[in-house]
């Protein structure tokens, strides 16, 4: 590392230990995988509410709050036996969020129902799908090409591994993450946490270009796994720490 890489180096890790804590948990649509009990739980909500976690936070976050309120806190049973249906139908002229309508919402969720049910749950498709490999993009590229066959016109989960997967590559790190106040470690033995992607949306990426981790300006797939081999040189064994220290850094940028 040059003078500059070390002085944001440095300033990366301290913000990485000052944001990671249960503190950052309420505000954030982490919080409800937190509120319910058991692994299948917790991962089904989880999932439910990486896909819609995108916008206006105290727009999204009732939303999620409504899944989670329907299921009564047994959201894997919810969508397994398919008594999601009477709470979302396949109503195309309601709308659920933004560009969501109540049909969107049930087609992708009658595909997680179909994974569930062949499979198990997520963590069980997951493993089956990239075996010996612990690799992070082999999990979003699972992960996309299953909604890609099963709700082809749902819309939430991206269709293939080109664009940035934000939702998806946050949903892994809650997933794989361990020893963390925030992230589950469900996945911890399915998916090695130093490949792990950073959930790139245009704010992380401003905060990259903006410290000089990152010259370009375009939110992609490539930009991605870029910006998480520069954090794996500051935190070698976890480098989605940085991904707390980076809205750290954009909190007190905008102070």
């Amino acid at each position: 590392m040059d003078i500059m890489e070390k002085s944001y180096a440095k300033e990366l890790r301290e913000l990485a230990v000052r944001y990671e804590t249960a503190d950052f948990l309420p505000a954030d649509p982490a919080w409800f995988m937190h509120q319910v009990g058991g692994k299948e739980n917790q991962e089904t909500m989880a999932f439910l509410a990486s896909c819609i976690s995108y916008g206006n936070r105290k727009q999204f976050m009732p939303k999620i709050q409504y899944m989670l309120d329907c299921s009564r806190g047994n959201v894997y049973e919810w969508i397994k036996s398919g008594a999601f249906k009477s709470d979302i139908p396949d109503d195309e002229n309601r709308c659920f969020y933004r560009l969501y309508t109540f049909s969107t919402m049930h087609r992708m969720m009658s595909a997680l129902q179909a994974m569930i049910n062949d499979y198990g749950s997520i963590g069980a498709y997951v493993a089956t799908k990239c075996g010996n490999s612990k690799s992070c993009y082999d999990a979003v590229c699972a992960i996309t090409s299953f909604f890609a066959h099963h709700a082809p016109t749902g819309g939430i989960v991206p269709k293939n591994a080109v664009s940035a997967c934000k939702r998806v590559c946050m949903f892994i790190r809650w997933m794989v993450r361990n020893n963390s106040p925030v992230d589950l470690g469900l996945w911890s033995d399915i998916i090695d946490k130093r490949t792990l992607i950073i959930p790139m949306d245009t704010h992380v990426l401003q905060q990259a270009v903006r410290l000089g981790i990152m010259q370009t300006r375009t939110a992609s797939m490539s930009s991605a796994i870029k910006l998480s081999a520069k954090l794996r040189e500051i935190f070698p064994d976890d480098p989605m720490k940085g991904d707390f220290a980076l809205f750290g850094y954009g909190v007190n940028a905008g102070k």
